[in-house]
């Protein structure tokens, strides 16, 4: 079946993500692997807040981070949620063409996000950072990379997807598909916006 015809309009059901029973289990069963991720990223924070002073001779958080590149790397990936929110726009209205765009285009944001993080961890090693230096270093690679990990993943994720709808196309099938990828994209967006707070603007402006 061709793109083209994905696109016409009526020939998915509404929200063809959780039109099939199949469907509407991928998607609870992905909200129930985001609980899990919740309470393990709530571990990571809650290490990383115990231990970001813990800075016996190494740079502090003060002294390390450029609030500037991190609110760049914030503004990309804010907009990449809204380009995925475009995405799942028009997967409910069954515009395939625009789907997909709207995909490559987050893809794209992440990869820019993902080549900032990688200049400012270079950045960080040069400065005395690395990742035994101290428990506050430990904490922060550890919650900062882990997420860092997540956004590839999303990346690659997303990017077979593309690949996949040229060959499948918007189905009943591939819909839920796109659908927790959007969700999932989402949650690591969220997740960043705690860690712009907890671990950036705390560790520059608090004691």
């Amino acid at each position: 079946m061709s793109a083209a015809h994905h696109e016409v309009g009526g020939a998915l059901p509404p929200h063809a993500e959780t039109a099939t029973l199949e469907g509407k289990n991928k998607v609870l069963g992905f909200w129930l692997f985001l609980g899990g991720e919740c309470v393990l990223f709530g571990t990571f924070f809650a290490s990383f807040i115990a231990l970001r002073n813990q800075v016996p001779d190494g740079p502090t958080a003060q002294q390390l981070f450029q609030l500037d590149l991190i609110a760049l790397s914030t503004f990309i990936l804010l907009t990449s949620s809204l380009t995925s929110v475009f995405g799942t726009m028009a997967l409910h209205r069954g515009q395939f063409q625009k789907l997909q765009a709207w995909m490559a285009v987050t893809v794209l944001l992440g990869l820019a996000f993902l080549g900032i993080e990688v200049y400012e961890f270079i950045h960080y090693v040069h400065e005395g950072h690395t990742f035994s230096k101290s428990a506050f270093a430990t904490s922060f690679y550890t919650l900062v990379g882990f997420h860092g990990a997540h956004v590839a993943f999303g990346v690659l994720w997303i990017s077979l997807l593309i690949i996949m709808g040229f060959k499948k196309g918007l189905t009943t099938v591939t819909a839920p598909k796109y659908y927790v990828a959007g969700l999932y994209w989402h949650f690591i967006d969220v997740v960043w916006v705690f860690i712009f707070t907890v671990v950036y603007l705390m560790g520059k402006v608090g004691p």
